[in-house]
């Protein structure tokens, strides 16, 4: 494989049923192995329940206050720098506590397919 540099182009950010607003950084058969997305979740908001079927993801938080929950296991307050690593069809949730856009990295392996996303809600 030869060396690619992808600029995402904030114009392309989109808001999901989730309740955040996801920018695809890289998600393409040129890397089938992982995924990477920029999240964003406005103060005061909790993305929905929900869970992928077969990749593990990892929350890289960029900036902003957050209190997330993983499985069963009680909410934590992550900030910037944490990494949440959220197994297979575990359940997970992300909620804004703070007074800034809550942004972090979706880091999914193998990569994030549509029809891996499963929502709790419904």
């Amino acid at each position: 494989m030869a060396g690619k540099i992808i600029r995402p182009d904030d114009n392309e950010e989109f808001y999901t049923d989730e309740r955040c607003y996801i920018l695809e950084s890289s998600n393409s058969s040129f890397d089938r192995d992982v995924s990477i997305a920029r999240a964003r979740v406005e103060p005061g908001t909790t993305t929905c329940w929900h869970r992928l079927k077969r990749s593990t993801e990892r929350y890289r938080i960029v900036s902003g206050k957050g209190s997330v929950e993983v499985g069963d296991e009680p909410a934590q307050v992550v900030v910037s720098g944490d990494v949440v690593i959220i197994p297979p069809m575990c359940k997970q949730r992300i909620e804004n506590i703070g007074k800034d856009d809550l942004v972090f990295l979706v880091i999914c392996t193998p990569r994030f397919h549509v029809e891996d996303y499963e929502d709790l809600e419904q």
